[in-house]
């Protein structure tokens, strides 16, 4: 199998980034039925910390790691398009759930048919782009979550509230179904390894375990994959209450929360996720250092913005007919804007880390951490901290609990400057200064 002509590079790309939108949708519409299912079935924030992020988390990483090495063994497509198929069916079933365990059992099967997508995709990214094209390509789909995030949190937000959250579940069901036949029948599987050099880390036939240990004894790897999970804990648990935020804090619906943390949030994201793979890319040819100061710039410019998003005052800068935008949404926006720069060019260099034999167990490890920091444990540990501040701060409890998302980037930006240490020795660092 040659490397795919370019329409049908750019093609499947487009699939796999419209399956991974529709994944994170499922995901990110629960951050504007908070409401509606606490009313429901009478459960609190930590509840819905539970729902929303761990009881989902726990799963994909139990099952994630198979996953990663199902999709080195087996044909990556034809492995996609059955996870969609099911993905589909699962998220029909959350639905029609009876009662609130009932509503988590259905977030854990969800979880078990979207854990091979994330690494499994990139896997075929990595052998349609070669390397000084492919932060922007993993740009493109890793802006999926963003994208995601303007449907679900505008368009959802609507649906949510005019038809309720158990038909919004039916409605992102449906189009994965959809994406399962097509890949099915019309996309070929690309060559593994098309771009791949002899100087990346190969390890010998064996097995999982030990392709684990192999993997995280190498420093550069194990500090990238901590410092996914650690920028993920934040931004997830961020993007998760921070429609309840507004509406908590900032006095506006659940419809004009859901339209300005969508469009606001989630479109500035997406440009500056596209900025940072195409930047990314111009800088490759400079060495890895270069692209692994991007990520450090987006996580001081984003800290700072999302400080002071949360502690501004509720008051309004622009009234857009019966829309009010709150003057924080402009550091809403910034933030959107500078914290993604980390995604396209750490992963990009994840790909190029690691040899095609293990390409998909290596990026479904880093697609565990950040689901079982990010989507696991940053929703549940914000939402616990928000009930704990109730007594004393009231209707505030959930402002004060997300500054735990602003020390999280701190962090990451540290742990980047270790990685930086490693792939430029101390004479380039001194040379370069000179």
């Amino acid at each position: 199998m040659a490397i795919p002509v370019a329409w049908r590079r750019h093609g499947l790309l487009l699939l796999l980034t419209l399956l991974y939108v529709d994944t994170f949708i499922g995901r990110q519409i629960l951050a504007v039925m908070i409401e509606p299912i606490k009313a429901e079935f009478g459960v609190g924030d930590t509840a819905m910390g539970l729902v929303t992020g761990l009881a989902f988390a726990l799963i994909y990483a139990s099952v994630g790691l198979w996953a990663g090495r199902l999709a080195d063994r087996m044909p990556r497509t034809r492995l996609l398009a059955i996870c969609a198929l099911c993905w589909g069916v699962a998220t029909l079933l959350g639905g029609l759930a009876t009662g609130f365990v009932v509503l988590v059992l259905a977030r854990m099967l969800v979880a078990i048919f979207e854990a091979p997508v994330t690494a499994t995709s990139l896997s075929l990214i990595a052998d349609l782009y070669p390397p000084e094209r492919r932060a922007l390509a993993i740009s493109c789909f890793t802006s999926a979550p963003t994208l995601a995030a303007i449907v679900a949190m505008s368009l959802g937000a609507w649906l949510v509230g005019l038809h309720g959250w158990r038909t919004a579940f039916v409605l992102v069901g449906l189009p994965a179904m959809g994406l399962a036949l097509v890949l099915a029948t019309l996309v070929r599987e690309p060559q593994r390894g098309a771009h791949d050099v002899a100087s990346r880390l190969s390890l010998p036939l064996q097995g999982l375990r030990a392709s684990l240990a192999d993997l995280w004894s190498r420093p550069t790897y194990r500090l990238l994959i901590i410092t996914s999970a650690v920028t993920t804990l934040g931004a997830n648990a961020y993007g998760m209450w921070n429609a309840t935020f507004l509406v908590r804090s900032h006095g506006l619906s659940l419809r004009e929360a859901g339209m300005l943390a969508g469009f606001i949030g989630g479109g500035s994201a997406a440009i500056g996720m596209l900025f940072s793979g195409w930047l990314a890319d111009r800088f490759s040819h400079h060495g890895p250092a270069w692209q692994l100061r991007l990520p450090q710039l987006g996580h001081l410019l984003g800290m700072l913005c999302m400080l002071l998003y949360l502690l501004w005052p509720p008051q309004t800068l622009i009234q857009l007919g019966p829309l009010p935008v709150p003057t924080a949404m402009l550091w809403c926006a910034l933030n959107g804007f500078f914290a993604v720069w980390w995604v396209g060019p750490i992963l990009s260099y994840l790909t190029q880390l690691v040899d095609s034999s293990i390409r998909s167990t290596a990026l479904a490890f880093q697609t565990i951490a950040v689901t079982l920091f990010g989507v696991g444990v940053g929703p549940l540990a914000v939402g616990t901290l928000s009930d704990l501040l109730a007594p004393h701060a009231g209707s505030e409890s959930l402002r004060y609990a997300l500054l735990l998302c602003c020390v999280m980037p701190l962090v990451a930006l540290l742990l980047t400057e270790r990685v930086i240490r490693i792939v430029q020795p101390a004479p380039d660092r001194a040379q370069r200064m000179a």
